[in-house]
């Protein structure tokens, strides 16, 4: 992927890539959600693919992402001080989606106006967060900035460092931003899954992510999920390096199928409202939005876009 800018696009038509790409995201958060419970019994429904019954609630992955968005919307780029901000009010105003405990605790202190800078560098004695919290709503990011891989970067670390200061935990959200961005294109080059992973792998710093993205490059797109998921993790850990590089393999693998791509993340298992939001968001943008099932959009509740 170029990182020659593009002729610079009108915010409407920005926002619109991001919206795309919000709709893959929260559908796919929404569906993975569904399947979560005994493995026994979910098992057999992933492997006949029995479509969940309406309505599909989304989980904190879509609240973020929406958060996102909003700032986005707003001021035309990431602005850390209004994300930390919109991130506490849609916590505040709906704390029963799913939050993990650091992120409940995160949330709960920018709620009551501590800066986000110290809240987010006092996380774990002091290393930063390096969950699969910033790369789980982070896909709007690229679709925003899609033709300005510098950008795509910049705004995607942005956006992370609000609640992962740690280098793995903005790691992740960079490459899944520079899939989305690339997934823009796709449409145009009809790129290889290599190709995918070649451009993420030029722009993701070095680290436990990149060594697992390296793995997931290698790894053969004719496999199965199943074995996917135990040689790259598939959200176990509910960390960037044990997230990111099964979510892009499995993006990689059906970039013209959003109906494909998340039956095959799905079975994966782990944590699949993440790894499923995390491939809608990027498979949205290269299958387009009308490859969606419309059943699949009717089924997860309406979207609360701004707070």
């Amino acid at each position: 992927m170029s990182d020659t800018p593009r002729k610079p696009m009108d915010p409407a038509a920005r926002l619109a890539r991001a919206l795309v790409s919000l709709e893959g995201l929260s559908v796919g958060d929404a569906f993975g959600e569904r399947f979560f419970g005994p493995h026994e019994r979910v098992q057999p429904l992933v492997e006949q693919r029995a479509v969940p019954r309406a309505p599909w609630k989304y989980t904190d992955d879509t609240e973020m992402a929406l958060a996102i968005v909003q700032v986005l919307e707003d001021h035309g780029r990431i602005d850390q001080d209004a994300l930390a901000r919109v991130l506490a009010k849609r916590y505040r105003n709906d704390k029963n989606r799913g939050y993990g405990g650091t992120a409940h605790d995160i949330l709960q202190k920018l709620g009551v106006g501590l800066p986000w800078r110290e809240v987010s560098a006092e996380v774990f004695d002091g290393q930063g967060s390096m969950g699969n919290g910033a790369a789980m709503r982070v896909a709007p990011v690229g679709a925003y900035f899609a033709g300005d891989l510098t950008r795509v970067v910049s705004e995607a670390r942005a956006s992370a460092e609000v609640t992962h200061l740690h280098p793995e935990g903005q790691a992740g959200a960079i490459a899944i931003a520079v899939a989305a961005a690339w997934a823009c294109q796709w449409a145009e080059h009809h790129g290889s899954a290599r190709q995918l992973f070649e451009a993420v792998l030029d722009a993701t710093p070095a680290g436990a992510t990149r060594q697992g993205l390296e793995k997931a490059r290698d790894w053969p797109v004719d496999a199965s999920p199943s074995s996917a998921a135990r040689e790259l993790g598939s959200g176990q850990k509910v960390i960037s390096e044990d997230t990111v590089p099964f979510a892009i393999w499995c993006a990689a693998r059906h970039l013209d199928s959003f109906e494909e791509a998340l039956w095959c993340t799905v079975a994966g298992f782990g944590d699949r409202d993440t790894t499923c939001a995390i491939v809608g968001g990027i498979v949205a943008l290269s299958a387009g939005v009308s490859s969606i099932p419309a059943t699949w959009r009717a089924a997860r509740e309406a979207l609360h876009r701004r707070v």
